[in-house]
């Protein structure tokens, strides 16, 4: 999402006299900004990045200190869960044992800053200062993705429920198929057993909702329009042109979108950060602590599919709701610019935390 400034006489004026050389005239113009534009880099921050889709936000206020009552996600009155979550920005998420009680909730402060020459600002040149606060906001959303994806890599690299790993291995080494997806299927149903072992309450609202993928796995999707897909053999050779394909519908509705965007009902994602020796692929091989499918995982040769479940509360945000302007994240002028420096400067932060309480929510395929 780009940040784009109307080019009305209001507007105007208020940038002009962010540069002021009246001290006050420039303070008090700054602060007016700062308190307009916060709603709009949140704004930002909550369309452009991935993460969004995953985790729900639990507010508290500033200064408070945020906790989780995990009774509420458990009709149990005994027994342990796992909680992955960290402790700083950028630190290790790691993995605690946790009872059935109230637990706190470690956040920490993701903030950024900009600064502009005077000369663009009293020219009212809008583009220079959209292209900074835009500047701004992307830097914080890299650091909200890269501690919102490391919580839920961190899970999946050592997540297992009753002796089952939450990541498997496909049926054809680098090849994704529907079989993968439709044995995707199952490995969630038997993670989601209820606590006696027997079938669940909600079965058929405890899924696979979305998953996220490579360019490259994407591109093996979009070859489900002319590639074979049954995997028995029998009458029908499974290789070959008498193997069976797709039905026509649905070969010719991924032909013409040039992809499929679903597949059984699950939410297709394309993240350039999931691929061979990419950033995700990197973090969850320092993650990952033992084998997967009998063979260990290697960044620079496998590809990783996560699947999520974004029908539970289970990845969840702890963010601060700032005191004076009720919002989550801050925009404030910058002050340590002296009148001979010429510019002019903001910064801006948001408090949150990552907390994935309920590691069923979470598989994965291995490519």
């Amino acid at each position: 999402m780009k940040i784009q400034f109307e080019k009305n006489p209001e507007q105007i004026e208020l940038i002009k006299a962010l540069a002021s050389e009246n001290k006050t005239v420039a303070m008090e113009a700054q602060e007016a900004f700062a308190a307009f534009i916060s709603d709009v880099v949140q704004q930002v921050l909550l369309q452009a990045g991935t993460a969004s889709m995953i985790y729900r936000d639990v507010e508290f206020d500033e200064d408070d200190s945020p906790s989780i009552p995990l009774d509420l996600y458990y009709g149990l009155n005994e027994g342990h869960i796992s909680v992955w979550s960290q402790t700083v920005g950028g630190g290790l998420p790691t993995n605690f044992v946790q009872g059935m009680q109230e637990m706190k909730v470690n956040t920490y402060r993701l903030d950024s800053a900009i600064s502009m020459d005077k000369r663009y600002v009293r020219r009212a040149r809008l583009d220079v200062v959209a292209a900074g606060l835009e500047r701004m906001a992307n830097e914080i959303l890299v650091k909200q993705e890269r501690n919102a994806w490391a919580v839920i890599l961190k899970l999946l690299a050592e997540a297992s429920t009753n002796g089952t790993q939450h990541v498997r291995r496909v049926g054809t080494t680098n090849t994704f198929q529907l079989d993968d997806m439709n044995k995707l299927f199952t490995l969630v149903r038997r993670l989601n057993a209820a606590y006696t072992g027997g079938t669940p309450q909600a079965l058929q609202s405890r899924g696979l909702t979305d998953i996220f993928v490579s360019p490259e796995v994407k591109e093996q999707i979009r070859a489900f329009a002319y590639q074979p897909m049954n995997t028995r053999s029998g009458a029908v050779l499974t290789n070959g042109a008498t193997a069976v394909p797709l039905p026509d519908s649905v070969r010719e509705e991924i032909y013409r979108a040039a992809g499929t965007n679903e597949i059984f009902g699950v939410t297709v994602h394309e993240l350039l950060e999931l691929g061979t020796s990419r950033k995700y692929n990197d973090l969850f091989d320092t993650f990952r602590t033992t084998d997967i499918g009998g063979s260990a995982f290697v960044s620079a040769d496998d590809e990783l599919i996560v699947g999520i479940d974004a029908s539970r509360n289970a990845f969840l945000r702890p963010v601060a709701i700032q005191s004076e302007t009720r919002g989550q994240v801050r925009v404030l002028p910058d002050d340590q610019f002296l009148a001979r420096s010429q510019k002019v400067g903001f910064y801006s932060y948001v408090e949150e935390g990552r907390v994935a309480v309920d590691a069923r929510a979470a598989v994965g395929l291995v490519v």
